[in-house]
């Protein structure tokens, strides 16, 4: 997906927002960093919901045992009615070009665009894991935040944005917000070894 905007905000708050997708199936993954140009400043969001469904609450999708490909040629309206929401979680914003890893001042206009983070903002924004702090104090909003941390090491590994020094900064700031559990902080490097390449090359990370 390119950098260009390809949603919009249509609920927000303080913690995060809700926007949808212009097109159904494009949308952002899970994990991934996310961007909202304000007048005053540049919001950052964590994807950590989506959802595909009905626009109309009248019409709803219908199994027709068919393949995507067969649907798009034989009933193409079909697609017309559907609609993808994601859920975005706020981690900092960029203002006066420092990045701040606290709620913005206020939230995103309703109708702002959403735009993937640039690689090079991302990797400004993953040098700090200051972030970690934000998605901890809002474990009520989120339905596993494991799952998000796991997919979101995915993501910045995928880009190549992880090294030792941020792995190693990561570890710690997990185990410090999850009071020293050394049983969870265990099972969660468990399932980062095999899934994200560079932390297993990495294995001073996962003593």
């Amino acid at each position: 997906m390119s950098n260009k905007p390809f949603a919009e905000v249509i609920e927000s708050s303080l913690q995060g927002w809700l926007a949808q997708s212009w097109q159904w199936n494009c949308f952002p993954v899970f994990g991934s960093l996310v961007t909202i140009k304000t007048k005053k400043r540049h919001i950052f969001g964590i994807v950590h919901q989506i959802q595909t469904g009905s626009m109309d609450p009248m019409r709803h999708p219908f199994p027709y045992q068919k393949t995507e490909e067969e649907l798009l040629q034989e009933q193409p309206q079909i697609f017309e009615f559907l609609k993808t929401t994601f859920s975005c979680l706020t981690l900092g914003y960029c203002e006066n070009e420092k990045i701040i890893y606290l709620l913005a001042p206020e939230p995103p206009q309703i109708h702002s665009f959403v735009t993937m983070a640039s690689k090079e903002a991302s990797i400004r924004f993953f040098s700090n894991e200051q972030y970690l702090h934000l998605i901890f104090n809002a474990s009520h909003q989120l339905f596993n935040i494991d799952e998000l941390l796991l997919a979101m090491l995915k993501q910045q590994a995928l880009f190549g944005l992880l090294n030792e020094a941020i792995i190693l900064h990561f570890v710690e700031t997990f185990s410090l917000l999850t009071g020293n559990d050394y049983r969870r902080l265990k099972l969660f490097l468990q399932r980062v070894e095999p899934n994200i390449p560079i932390c297993s090359k990495n294995n001073i990370a996962l003593k």
